[in-house]
Order: structure tokens, then sequence, then C-alpha cells
């Protein structure tokens, strides 16, 4: 009997971990993720991933990682993890840089040496689209820009290698510091009364939102192709901040957002990309991707979830997905 191939998934704690690991799993693979030290017991892991195995380790410690994948020995090796805070990044641009690149150096020696080993492997780096906007210069977009040239060695030296650009994508299970979870929650809170104001930094900017269970999809397409390839993933269509608080608030049933809204100029980025869109027709080419949840489906599933939310006190629960 065949045992079951095995995928590697760091980040699996993250939204695109989750939806990621639940997919893998239900393709019949064996599925092990990687998390922070002190998170594989955590309420996150024990609603979404419950029974899976997750290893703990600290992937910014090299040879911890490199062992970890060569004792797991996996044929498909997905790099979520990351510290994915452009403006923590500036805060912190010394670990962001030993997360988003050194973390990538070493998963790509270690699945150098296995493949060598005539157990080949295919790896999967999540990039951003961050690496081409007017913010580019941040810790956080230079790191992803130059773990692609990692990726883009690796594949030249015979690693069946790939890297996605992805655009902002977001979930009802994404963490409540990211800007829409933080206005889908805020609207929430507002429209039961549990909050008067919601406060943000500046609204002008304009981002290209999906929804991440659509783009785990593509993941796994790209991982799986004959060819390795690179590719842009996003849903082709942007929306302004402004935007998403309008339609939010209308989702929560609150009435003249705008007076509810308060705006701190410190918390506005050093550097920021006025506006990220995709262009899908890569992906629909090389993979027959396409991203299909509309704006305003995702950000009305998002306030659902976040009422729900602040209703129960429930703040993680397999309903949400």
């Amino acid at each position: 009997m065949t045992s079951a191939p095995t995928a590697l998934v760091t980040g699996v704690t993250g939204q695109d971990g989750i939806y990621l690991a639940r997919r893998l799993l239900a393709d019949g693979l064996r599925v092990v993720g990687v998390a922070r030290p002190g998170s594989a017991s955590g309420p996150r892991v024990a609603a979404y991933l419950p029974g899976m195995e997750v290893r703990e380790a600290d992937i910014t410690d090299g040879a911890t990682l490199r062992a970890l994948v060569a004792d797991i020995a996996p044929q498909e090796v997905y790099n979520l993890a990351a510290l994915s805070s452009v403006g923590r990044s500036w805060e912190e641009p010394e670990l962001t840089r030993r997360v988003n690149l050194d973390t990538v150096v070493d998963l790509v020696e270690a699945a150098h040496a296995l493949t060598a080993a005539g157990r080949p492997v295919r790896l999967f780096q999540a990039s951003s689209a961050e690496v081409v906007g007017q913010a580019a210069d941040s810790p956080y977009a230079r790191a992803k820009a130059d773990a692609e040239r990692v990726v883009e060695k690796a594949r030249a030296e015979g690693l069946h290698a790939s890297y996605a650009r992805l655009y902002v994508h977001e979930s009802p299970i994404r963490p409540p510091g990211f800007v829409f979870r933080k206005i889908t929650r805020g609207a929430a809170a507002i429209a039961l009364g549990r909050s008067d104001e919601l406060t943000l930094g500046t609204l002008d900017v304009r981002r290209d939102w999906g929804h991440a269970a659509e783009y785990v999809d593509a993941f796994v397409r790209m991982l799986r192709r004959d060819e390795p390839v690179d590719l842009p993933l996003g849903t082709g269509i942007d929306h302004s901040l402004a935007d998403l608080v309008e339609v939010a608030f209308a989702a929560a049933g609150v009435e003249d957002p705008w007076s509810r809204i308060v705006q701190d100029p410190d918390l506005v980025r050093p550097a920021d990309s006025k506006v990220l869109r995709a262009d899908p027709e890569p992906a629909a080419e090389a993979i027959g991707w396409r991203a299909t949840t509309s704006f305003a489906d995702l950000v009305a599933r998002m306030v659902e979830v976040d009422l729900e939310r602040v209703r129960s006190g429930v703040e993680d629960d397999p309903r949400y997905l």
C-alpha cells in the first residue's frame, strides 16, 4: 500500500495556512503544519485544524527548519509564513528579513538536499504585490522581492519552485489587526452598540481584495503544474478603503458611517501604494484560475461573522469558515 504524499505548510495558523491545510487534507495528503512555538495548542488550531499534525518551530533558526524538513521529507512545501504587516516591517526590519527572506533560503536548501537524495520536492513561495508598488522600498517588500530571486535561482538549478505575487485577500478568519477585518469588526461592534467610533488612517488607497479560500486553490494548481510558473493572483478589480467602510457599515445596518469614523495620522504608513490591482489573465491562462467572490459578498460575509463574534464572544469557530 502506497503511503499518501506529504505536504509541509509553514504559517499554518494564518488564514491562508488554515484554508490550504484543509484543502490538502481533503485531497488525501498527509499535512504537517509549522507554527510558532506555543501556538499549536491555541484556539485557532483547535477550531479549524482539529487533529492535524502541527510542529512548533522557530523558523528563523535555519538549522532547526532544515532539520524539520529533512525529518518530514515532504513532496510539497508551501511557504506561507511571513511577517506580513508592512507597517510592522518598518519597526522590525531585521526580523522581517529573517522571516521573509532567510526562511526561503533555508527551505530551498532543504528541498535541494531531499531532491538530490532522490526524494523530489516542489516548493511554492507566497510573495506579495507590494514588491512592485509605490511602497516597494519597505522592509517587507524588499525581503519579499529578494525571496523571489532566491526562488528563481533555485528553479534555474533544477528545483520545481514558483512564487505567486499575492494581491490582498481576506476572509472571516483574517486577524483583526489587518485593516479589512478592523473595519468589518468595527462596523459590527458599532451596530451592536459595543462601540461608538472606528479609528483609521488613510482612506484613499485602493486595493484588489479577494477571498483567501479561493486563492489557496491557485497555490495548489501552481505547485502541481508540470512546469513551474510565477504568477500574480488577484481579482483584477480594485476598491478604496472608503468603499470598504461604506459597504461594511451598510452590511451591518449602520447608517451615516462617516459620523463614526475618526482619522488618525499616526496610523498612516511611512510609504504606501495608492493602487494595487492584479492582472488576472496570466493565472487564467496558465492554471485556469480566476477569483469569483465579489467584493460585496466578501464584505457581507465578514461582517456577518463579526456580528456573530461580537454577540457570542466566540472568536474562533469552524462555522466562520
